[in-house]
């Protein structure tokens, strides 16, 4: 990897541009204008184009030949008992989030519930994880609407409130609609 190259974090949800190259660790101004630390490993260029030398060094033949023996993917029959599985549970409650709130205001205790939200709604859709229920309380409902406005922003998914008789008025619950593969 070189300055300029574009990159894209393997295990995260960050892409960026490379401003600064030391041994093994790799600088990037992400997209919204953090520098951040990462290992060569941590990173895969994605800019999208191949050199004359990567396609040299690829056994074109072998790379056709594997997709043609290639079987089409069974469909999994879901059993009727999976598809009533409880949901996946995030409690957004900021006791449980972090373990004091001593020095934190307002404004980042609902920053830190947010992110928790968006990076489990994240993990669920990568994990085809279907139903969803986040734990937010009554409160004054900040929080419950600036998860709807979160959850918005998505287009493979809709909410609603959570099971009253097990949750109360303090749950929303999200079904993600997954696209076949």
């Amino acid at each position: 990897m070189k300055k300029g190259d574009k990159v894209s974090v393997l295990d995260d949800a960050i892409s960026g541009v490379v401003t600064e190259v030391k041994g093994n660790t790799i600088t990037i101004l992400t997209t919204d204008d953090f520098e951040i630390d990462f290992s060569e490993h941590e990173l895969i260029v994605v800019d999208g184009s191949l050199k004359k030398s990567d396609l040299a060094r690829m056994d074109v033949s072998e790379i056709i030949a594997e997709k043609e023996h290639k079987k089409p993917g069974k469909t999994v029959r879901i059993k009727p008992k999976e598809r009533s599985l409880p949901p996946m549970e995030v409690d957004l409650h900021i006791n449980q989030l972090v373990p004091k709130t001593r020095g934190l205001d307002n404004y980042e205790m609902l920053n830190i519930q947010l992110e928790t939200a968006k990076r489990q709604l994240d993990f669920a859709i990568s994990k085809r994880i279907q139903k969803i229920v986040f734990i937010h309380g009554v409160g004054e409902g900040v929080l419950r609407t600036e998860l709807e406005y979160l959850f918005n922003r998505y287009e493979n998914l809709k909410f609603y409130d959570a099971d009253y008789k097990k949750y109360g008025r303090g749950a929303t619950e999200v079904y993600i609609f997954q696209e076949k593969q």
